[in-house]
């Protein structure tokens, strides 16, 4: 059966108008109108027929009818309750499409997708990306690798190497669950409406264990204070965050780090060092 393709601008435009659909910018609703993109983004997660494949914020069904014709047994969650009976018209016929209403932020991904393993594959409301991806990271969900949509300039940030102004928090802690690597940079003109911002692909390949060996919750509560606040050296972050300072020297001295340096200047090793000193410090 041949399907009309919609990632298309008539084929948008015509949903959008048969179905009276008001695009919300609350919800950051830019539909996609490119086929080769939708092409590329499946291409990038490596997407076969048979794989497990949850997808957020599904829209009208574009980017999910590619993940549908690849083969892919597609979990789409959509919060916009408007959607939900235009998705049942749009994706009518592919039987390995299931559409559920839900914020992703709740819903209980694991007992959704059943497969010992999933690609997340979706074009990321711009308002919400960073909580989304920290969220199915910090869960530990069984995901293989995650290919988004999302501002390029947060791309950047998620990529990006120490020593940069792109560099941050963001950077670590996506650094520390996955490998990521900007794909594709997709123009406003491929959207409708185009949107105020660039935008870019970022495939995540998600890591067997993360690179360093830290107690977590003192390893992010070091990279929290560190970029706070961006111009205070890590000697004066620390104790901002509430460390004494005989404490903070002691951490810093046993790490072998500088507190001369600012965060952005750290590679997980580094900040792991300093995380580790502090434990060891804490258990004497």
């Amino acid at each position: 059966m041949i399907r009309p393709v919609i990632a298309k601008r008539e084929t948008t435009l015509h949903i959008l108008k048969a179905f009276g659909i008001q695009m919300s910018k609350k919800l950051g609703q830019n539909f996609l109108i490119d086929e080769q993109v939708v092409a590329d983004i499946v291409r990038a997660a490596g997407v076969k027929p048979g794989d497990a494949v949850l997808e957020i914020g599904p829209g009208i069904g574009t980017l999910t009818q590619g993940l549908a014709e690849a083969g892919a047994h597609v979990v789409a969650v959509e919060l916009d309750r408007q959607l939900i009976g235009v998705l049942a018209k749009t994706l009518a016929g592919y039987e390995n499409v299931r559409v559920i209403h839900g914020d992703i932020l709740k819903v209980d991904i694991s007992r959704e997708i059943a497969a010992k393993s999933c690609k997340v594959v979706a074009n990321l409301p711009y308002y919400i990306t960073t909580p989304i991806i920290m969220k199915l990271l910090e869960d530990r969900l069984p995901i293989e690798v995650l290919v988004t949509m999302v501002q390029k300039e947060v791309a950047e940030r998620m990529a990006a190497a120490p020593g940069g102004k792109e560099y941050g928090a963001l950077s670590v802690a996506v650094q520390y669950y996955t490998e990521p690597q900007i794909v594709l940079n997709v123009p406003p003109a491929a959207f409708i409406p185009p949107p105020a911002v660039e935008s870019a692909v970022i495939r995540c390949v998600v890591r067997e264990k993360p690179p360093v060996a830290v107690n977590e919750k003192l390893f992010f509560r070091v990279v929290k204070a560190a970029f706070a606040q961006r111009r205070k050296t890590l000697n004066n972050a620390l104790k901002g965050a509430g460390i004494p300072t005989d404490i903070v020297a002691a951490i810093l001295n046993a790490a072998g780090i500088d507190g001369a340096r600012r965060g952005e200047t750290m590679t997980l090793d580094e900040f792991a060092a300093v995380a580790n000193a502090w434990e060891k410090l804490k258990a004497n």
